[in-house]
């Protein structure tokens, strides 16, 4: 067996009551001739809502499907489909092989390149910054993750890190002596590393100070979850997105709803039109550029960055003046503009 097959296996290693099947549901695509890494992929993240929900009987019902669609807050519409599609396909062999299973409506095919990401300007960062700094609990919550919301925040947009990256950070992935994060859990299972500015450093430093405070067993783990609540729990992006919904509202941004944004992920939008604007500004060239931010996302391929030089020569229409800014052939004359949505 390769290293590459026991990575897979060590990676997916499924545990609530539908493990089994998972596992033969995979078997049967790839002995089909399929490619399973994506379903793979989205059958732990139902594994964990199983075995995080206690779920003890065989056969999905509609209430526990409502449940788990309740909890993906931030994914896309195509990747709601996606997700949609593999758990409809699940269900009706789960029917087959003998267990009754509500077969979920399958949501709009949302049209391709049909979503346009919120970017936030400089005035609404710092608005949302100083809004959670000074956001307060007025009872008692052991679980509440506010006391983690004004660094993760800044944690978001100073590095495009995806919020499943940051909640998935260990104290060992945070290195100060190098000043670095090491993002290990990334959506393309590809490791890399994001520095640290001199302000970020300081915020997590801050953060980590108050949160060695609390009398949790075994913070300081190194393979403990850098963020975490009093109660010593992980963090779900759910509840940071619902911090991140109470900002907008405090800070005076709409929120449009209906999975339209502003959203969390939006934050990591931000930071990559942000940075090609400096880039830009600083004499880069944009075309030679887009290869850094791209490896810096953490993307597979350029083409999930070119939105982002669409998206900063609409906000800042300025930088085509420079020579030195975007330059023409990476972003072309065209009286249509296509609004792609990138991960």
């Amino acid at each position: 067996m390769s290293r590459k097959e026991v990575h897979s296996l060590n990676k997916f290693n499924y545990r609530s009551i539908y493990a089994l099947y998972f596992k033969q549901f995979i078997a049967m695509k790839k002995a089909f001739g399929y490619i399973s890494l994506r379903t793979e992929w989205v059958f732990l993240e139902f594994d964990n809502f199983f075995a995080e929900n206690n779920t003890t009987t065989l056969g999905v019902t509609r209430q526990q499907v409502e449940r788990w669609r309740a909890t993906r807050v931030n994914d896309a519409p195509t990747t709601i489909y996606t997700k949609y599609s593999i758990l409809s396909q699940f269900c009706k062999y789960m029917c087959q092989v003998g267990y009754d299973c509500y077969i979920p409506r399958m949501p709009v095919n949302p049209p391709r390149n049909s979503f346009t990401p919120h970017i936030f300007s400089g005035r609404e960062i710092a608005d949302i910054f100083r809004v959670c700094d000074n956001m307060r609990l007025y009872d008692k919550h052991m679980s509440t993750i506010l006391f983690i919301v004004p660094s993760i925040m800044r944690l978001l947009y100073a590095t495009g890190l995806r919020i499943s990256e940051a909640l998935a950070l260990k104290n060992i992935d945070v290195d100060f002596d190098k000043r670095c994060l090491y993002i290990r859990n990334s959506k393309n299972r590809e490791e890399r590393i994001a520095p640290l500015s001199d302000t970020l450093e300081e915020v997590l430093k801050q953060y980590l100070h108050y949160r060695n405070r609390m009398p949790i067993s075994g913070i300081n783990d190194a393979k403990g979850y850098f963020f975490v609540s009093p109660n010593g729990t992980n963090c779900c992006q759910g509840t940071v997105y619902t911090w991140f919904r109470k900002a907008l509202t405090i800070s005076g941004i709409p929120h449009i709803g209906d999975h339209q944004g502003p959203r969390v992920h939006d934050l990591r939008h931000t930071f990559a039109v942000h940075a090609l604007v400096q880039m830009a500004r600083s004499g880069l060239d944009i075309y030679y550029s887009l290869p850094l931010l791209s490896a810096f996302l953490g993307h597979k391929s350029l083409n999930a960055n070119e939105q982002y030089v669409r998206l900063t020569v609409e906000m800042y229409p300025d930088l085509l003046k420079d020579e030195k800014g975007i330059c023409a052939y990476v972003f072309p004359k065209t009286n249509i503009l296509n609004k792609d949505e990138s991960n």
